[in-house]
């Protein structure tokens, strides 16, 4: 990895549907030479995938929460959050709490529901969302 591995990565970071020739004017390479670096990176995995990003706001998810769990049963705790529709990512952590689940729902209603659905596997500490940015590695 050198300096333009780097700034290949920041530029698909930032736009992943951006195409090579793209990416190449902005490391002042060729876009043979890029694709080049893009397939080596993809080969070597550093490159695992290409996401899409979604406006939950307008799929009618706009209330987004972090829900802290001290879990009193890890395997069924991760089993309904990896069911659950509206859990969008779900971590086991150390420490006091052993899940973090972010949930992105309709309306406090049915954060209350998968509250409620949830105390079967632990106790939940929920934070509401009220702001955000989006964090780049890069």
């Amino acid at each position: 990895m050198d300096k333009i591995d780097f700034e290949i990565l920041k530029q698909l970071e930032q736009n992943a549907k951006m195409t090579t020739k793209e990416v190449a004017a902005h490391v002042h390479l060729s876009a043979p030479a890029v694709a080049e670096r893009i397939k080596k990176l993809e080969e070597q995995q550093i490159i695992t995938g290409y996401k899409t990003l979604i406006d939950l706001r307008k799929l009618d998810r706009s209330i987004v929460a972090l829900v802290l769990f001290k879990s009193n049963d890890c395997r069924k705790l991760a089993e309904f959050c990896y069911n659950h529709p509206d859990v969008l990512e779900c971590y086991r952590v150390a420490g006091e709490i052993s899940y973090i689940a972010k949930v992105a729902t309709q309306s406090v209603e049915t954060l209350e529901n998968f509250i409620d659905q949830s105390m079967l596997y632990g106790t939940p500490s929920t934070n509401i969302v009220l702001s955000g940015q989006k964090n780049t590695i890069l």
